[in-house]
């Protein structure tokens, strides 16, 4: 990939065109490798969220009537686009969000799983039929579409998040307009253009950007059916509380503190591995990173000098080099202000008494001083009354809590006010079938460190990691984008059947 110097106007997507709106607000855009802004992103006012969901609400009616069969050619078409193209969308998502290319491309090739699960959406769609139910009463149920679907993604996976929403939105036969991150905006765009390029009419896929106003907007607007929403947990609660104030089926994915237990008899270079990609893959900036490692008795001290070992051995640095290659493990975080938050949890655990294993503050990256860099941190001996353990850090530090027994590592982790992701280390099965029937996480991985589902198994967490009561993609994506009608029929002889003021039975 070639850098740029160029700052460049971000602009919407509406009506199967840019949309530069009317609003004067700007935001900066940067690349968080050099910390050099690469664009001015154009943010809503209420005109333009507006223009925009109103473009949505015009194509519905025709692409709620197209045919399966034509909806299904162009997820089709969509989705060899993307195969063929994806390293461009993984350079674009590395020059905005700061991921190493190799990330990025793992983070399409994910969201592209779930376009393949939506090619197969007419058999998800089938509805049921009772003949004769009653005398010569017939009985059909139905799946249809929502109308206009609005989907609000997070700034770490700007590719795949939105990939768990729209393909099985749009093949249902809705309408979206997605609002991405004010930080990674351009991938939204790339996807728009490919749509349109796979033959997608206008107006069936939109991209609305901006901050709170166009949020506002999505939650209240009467067009707007349902909405889907990755963040924090504030804002999940905000979402949800003022989308169904507004009517509006909501589905609002929350924040995380996933744990991994270390059993005694858990292979322990399998799990300090399984630290290292979990707990500082994208830098942390994962919803299902691991950021405590809870080990179990007497293993603590080897556990720690092996992650130890293999964090140290870790690159930071750019995702791509102007020759477009890159040896880093590592990327920045995706802005200073985030950087220097990650940076003060770490200060925090010092001054509690948590021992510092591994320092990511003072790493310098040559050629690159401007970037917003935190190595990978690892602190040992921390304890559930520090914030380092309660608060969710979303960056490259991996905090450490031993505990002496199962029950205690279990009780820790169903305490927690989150419940999205979890992983338990060990060679007993026994222990891990328990686990996974006693812990209150919504996603369990058994020596697997991110147990992220499949397309066709649902995405989702339990307690404060979800508002609402359907998870992402799957078959509880297919209902959540789709609504239930019964059609009873029946058709009479020639002869008329009287009037009857009765309540209807059966017969």
């Amino acid at each position: 990939m070639t850098l740029s110097t160029r700052v460049r106007t971000i602009a919407h997507w509406s009506d199967g065109k840019f949309f530069a709106g009317s609003g004067d607000r700007t935001a900066p855009v940067t690349n968080p490798a050099t910390g050099q802004v690469t664009g001015e992103l154009a943010l809503a006012d209420v005109a333009d969220a507006r223009t925009v969901i109103d473009a949505a609400a015009a194509a519905y009616p025709a692409w709620r009537d197209t045919s399966l069969a034509k909806r299904t050619q162009i997820l089709f078409a969509f989705r060899e686009l993307l195969n063929a193209r994806k390293g461009e969308l993984a350079e674009i998502i590395t020059s905005e969000h700061g991921k190493v290319v190799s990330d990025a491309l793992g983070e399409v090739s994910r969201g592209q799983e779930v376009v393949e699960f939506a090619c197969g959406i007419a058999h998800l769609l089938k509805g049921g039929m009772t003949e004769n139910a009653s005398t010569n009463v017939d009985v059909a149920s139905i799946r249809q579409p929502l109308g206009v679907v609005g989907i609000i993604s997070p700034f770490n996976f700007p590719a795949m998040v939105p990939m768990w929403f729209f393909p099985i939105a749009i093949a249902a036969g809705n309408t979206v307009v997605l609002k991405p991150s004010e930080k990674d905006p351009s991938a939204a765009l790339w996807i728009a253009e490919l749509w349109a390029e796979a033959g997608l009419p206008a107006g069936v896929f939109n991209v609305l950007q901006g901050d709170k106003v166009a949020v506002d907007e999505l939650l209240t607007n009467a067009d707007v059916k349902a909405i889907s929403f990755v963040g924090s947990t504030p804002i999940a609660q905000y979402v949800y509380a003022t989308g169904t104030l507004h009517g509006k089926r909501v589905q609002a994915l929350g924040g995380a503190k996933n744990h991994a237990i270390v059993l005694p008899d858990a292979d322990l270079d399998l799990a300090a591995d399984a630290m290292i990609n979990a707990g500082f893959g994208s830098a942390g900036e994962r919803c299902m990173a691991i950021s405590a490692c809870v080990a179990v008795g007497p293993i603590a001290d080897d556990l720690v000098a092996k992650i130890a070992d293999r964090a140290k051995g870790l690159k930071t640095g750019p995702g791509f080099t102007p020759a477009g290659t890159s040896d880093s493990d590592m990327g920045p975080l995706v802005t200073k202000a985030h950087r220097d938050r990650v940076a003060s949890y770490v200060d925090a655990g010092e001054a509690d008494g948590a021992t510092i294993v591994v320092d990511g503050r003072g790493i310098s990256v040559d050629d690159e001083s401007d970037g917003f860099w935190l190595g990978p941190t690892l602190i040992d001996h921390v304890t559930p009354e520090m914030s380092v353990y309660t608060d969710e850090i979303f960056g490259p530090v991996l905090s450490v809590v031993r505990v002496d027994t199962y029950d205690q590592a279990l009780a820790l982790i169903n305490a927690n006010p989150y419940g999205n992701g979890t992983a338990i280390f060990t060679n007993d099965g026994g222990a891990a079938r328990r686990f996974q029937n006693e812990v209150e996480v919504g996603m369990i991985g058994i020596n697997v460190p991110i147990p992220v589902p499949t397309a066709y198994y649902s995405f989702g967490g339990w307690k404060s990691s979800l508002f609402g009561d359907t998870h992402a993609h799957g078959t509880e994506g297919v209902h959540f984008f789709t609504r239930g009608k019964v059609v009873t029929t029946r058709w009479l002889d020639p002869s008329h059947g009287g009037i009857n003021l009765g309540f209807p039975q059966n017969s």
